[in-house]
């Protein structure tokens, strides 16, 4: 015998995850040059250390990541928090947030992470940057949650060593399928936006991906794949939050849950 809609005892609907990158996918640039600005200003490095995030944003805008320019900002980003405390790291996030990050973003990005919201999806931020700025910038706009790179904690402290490996690559793609695993979550009704070919094994997983302002290779890829591919046009924009609308499925809101 059917059971009635909105009994109870109706079966509850599988969520729906969708994974967005930061840098040059939720916002223009690298997300730690600026943290490296703000770390400049509460003398946490040199002016020196400042150059080298900045000839990184430089680099990174023009060509897009590569595995050189990202070991050199993660080891940038490793002396930078070295000796420092949690509540320093979550004041120097909320700091490059309100004079840097906010200013930066990219409106129709937002736009369509929020479509996903008002769905019901959960809507993760997944990204290279450190742990605790991707949990501020995904507080501020109103998500679920975000997951970056971890650096190790003792007594408070951090170390300068990682707790893993970069959230980059396939580590990124790995822990969005672990997300999912954990929420039940199956991986085709999914989606995920990303401007970086490094991310194409995070856009393989997931049934439904976007590519974001994409570099070179990773534009070659999505057209032969047919994958949709999302400028700053407006006509570009509206025909993605047309396809959220009509693909996306509709999840009743539930209690969402910190990270597995």
């Amino acid at each position: 015998m059917p059971v009635p809609e909105g009994s109870d005892d109706a079966p509850t609907a599988p969520p729906v995850l969708a994974f967005f990158d930061i840098d040059n996918t939720l916002m223009r640039g690298a997300s730690l040059f600026h943290i490296g600005t703000a770390a400049w200003r509460r003398g946490f490095v040199t002016g020196r250390d400042v150059a080298r995030f900045l000839w990184h944003q430089v680099r990174f805008t023009a060509v897009g990541e590569n595995p050189r320019h990202q070991a050199s900002a993660r080891a940038g980003a490793l002396r930078m928090v070295e000796g420092r405390t949690e509540q320093d790291l979550i004041e120097l996030a909320n700091d490059t947030y309100e004079h840097s990050i906010h200013l930066r973003l990219i409106p129709d990005t937002v736009a369509l992470a929020h479509e996903h919201r008002d769905k019901g999806h959960e809507v993760w931020l997944l990204s290279a940057t450190p742990q605790v700025m991707a949990e501020v910038i995904a507080e501020r706009l109103g998500l679920t949650g975000g997951v970056g790179t971890q650096a190790e904690i003792v007594d408070g402290v951090y170390t300068g060593n990682l707790v893993d490996s970069l959230m980059h690559g396939q580590r990124k793609a790995d822990r969005a399928a672990e997300l999912a695993a954990a929420r039940g979550a199956p991986l085709v009704d999914c989606w995920a936006y990303s401007d970086s070919r490094n991310d194409l094994p995070l856009l393989q997983l997931t049934g439904n991906r976007v590519v974001v302002n994409p570099d070179a290779a990773l534009e070659r890829h999505a057209t032969a794949e047919g994958w949709p591919i999302l400028t700053a046009k407006p006509a570009s924009v509206r025909a993605a939050r047309r396809r959220i609308r009509r693909e996306g499925r509709t999840v009743a809101a539930e209690p969402q849950q910190p990270p597995a």
